[in-house]
């Protein structure tokens, strides 16, 4: 039943769309867009997954509707890796050999910053999925725009939330050496210092299995808290061999990352990760918007997960916005795309997707800095925490900020 709800709807914008596009350009079918995802190592695999599958239930979804501008949409699927050489000749081989017209998807900083030049250059315009670093959009490229928070903005979550723990005095902070990680980890210490609570920050490569040495100098460190800033399977391996250790999700405050929110293949990895907080962007699926809740319903059946991750529902919008600007400009060219983008209110399933700045109006104009050109400024980002064994992420609580918050943390010594 929510399937159809959720192709209903789409059936009836497309429809309202097409009313309102008037006479579209005659176009090659199908529509091409480009979607980037990390399907193999180094990267995070489980969440190049999860985005491919949500990329393709958009595209579904999509052409289900009647497609756009008289054409199904293809999805063009292309393996990042996570890194950013690579991220590089993806997005020229979508442009160049499979005739994308726009891109979505991306997961890792490192790939945004990397691939990003290259399709804007060539006219392409791209919406990034899920990657934080602030320069993506802070380099104010006309064809670049993204619907993930800015890495800054998410940072400045972890270390409040830190905060408002009792008896966190010193924190260290394990990061991985990318685009994401470093000014990540720069910024949640600059939080924390500014605020009295020392930190150490130590830093890995991207995809680090082993991590006993890091493990015991963080043991040496006494910590009151530890923040994993790394990604995908690497922050599964090094939060279960930290709770090996002594200093895991069991034995004082613990935020492991957000891979986690895969919470199946999360409790297969860290069987000791009971009580390990986790930053969620988006609210939890109670509060999902109909098209959200109808997706999660879709999505979990195709997958067999009892979760949605809140990168899967970002990966699904990034296309589904595309689509929509694609038939509101009535046409694949990249600048009317653009212009389509920024003046787009998009219904998502993360809720309503809309662009401020741009080069209709500047940042600068209301005293906000350049990172904001082209960047969504409404999605929710909270903190949960998994209070009871093997429990599902989107049954997992709420423990900060105020505003979203259903329970209090948890310790293993309450």
């Amino acid at each position: 039943m929510k399937t159809f709800t959720l192709r209903r709807h789409l059936l009836l914008s497309a429809a309202a769309l097409a009313l309102g596009a008037g006479a579209a350009q005659a176009q090659d079918c199908p529509i091409k867009i480009g979607a980037l995802a990390p399907l193999s190592a180094p990267g995070t695999v489980v969440g190049g997954e999860a985005m491919r599958d949500a990329m393709m239930i958009a595209q579904d979804d999509l052409n289900a509707a009647g497609g756009v501008l008289g054409c199904d949409i293809e999805v063009v699927l292309g393996d990042s890796e996570g890194l950013p050489e690579r991220a590089v000749a993806v997005m020229e081989r979508l442009i160049t050999q499979d005739g994308v017209v726009a891109v979505g998807g991306g997961y890792h900083s490192s790939v945004g910053v990397a691939s990003k030049d290259v399709a804007d250059a060539r006219g392409i315009p791209v919406v990034f999925a899920e990657t934080w670093n602030d320069t993506i959009t802070g380099d104010k490229q006309k064809y670049i725009f993204r619907i993930a928070p800015l890495s800054s903005w998410t940072s400045n979550v972890i270390w409040q939330f830190a905060l408002t723990l009792p008896g966190i005095e010193k924190v260290v902070i394990l990061t991985e050496n990318t685009d994401y990680g470093i000014p990540a980890s720069q910024e949640t210490a600059r939080g924390l210092e500014e605020n009295g609570v020392a930190s150490t920050i130590f830093s890995v490569d991207i995809g680090t299995q082993d991590y006993a040495g890091i493990v015991e100098r963080i043991k040496a460190e006494d910590p009151d808290m530890i923040i994993t800033l790394v990604t995908g399977e690497a922050a599964f391996n090094f939060t279960q061999q930290a709770a090996d250790a002594g200093i895991g999700p069991l034995d004082l405050p613990f935020q492991t990352g957000q891979d986690a929110l895969e919470s199946g293949t999360y409790w297969t990895n860290v069987p000791d990760g009971q009580y390990a907080f986790v930053q969620r962007i988006g609210v939890p699926e109670s509060q999902f918007t109909e098209k959200g809740k109808a997706f999660a319903a879709v999505y979990k059946e195709k997958t067999g997960k009892s979760d949605v991750e809140s990168y899967a529902m970002e990966a699904y919008d990034s296309i589904a916005i595309l689509a929509q600007a694609i038939e509101e400009a009535g046409s694949t060219d990249g600048d009317a795309i653009v212009t389509a983008l920024e003046n787009i209110s998009h219904e998502g399933t993360l809720g309503r997707i809309y662009f401020d700045y741009g080069l209709k109006r500047d940042p600068s104009e209301d005293e906000k800095g350049d990172e904001w050109w082209h960047q969504w400024p409404d999605p929710a980002i909270t903190i949960i925490q998994f209070q009871e064994e093997g429990q599902a992420s989107s049954e997992a609580a709420i423990v900060y900020p105020e505003a979203y918050k259903t329970a209090d943390p948890v310790w293993v010594n309450d």
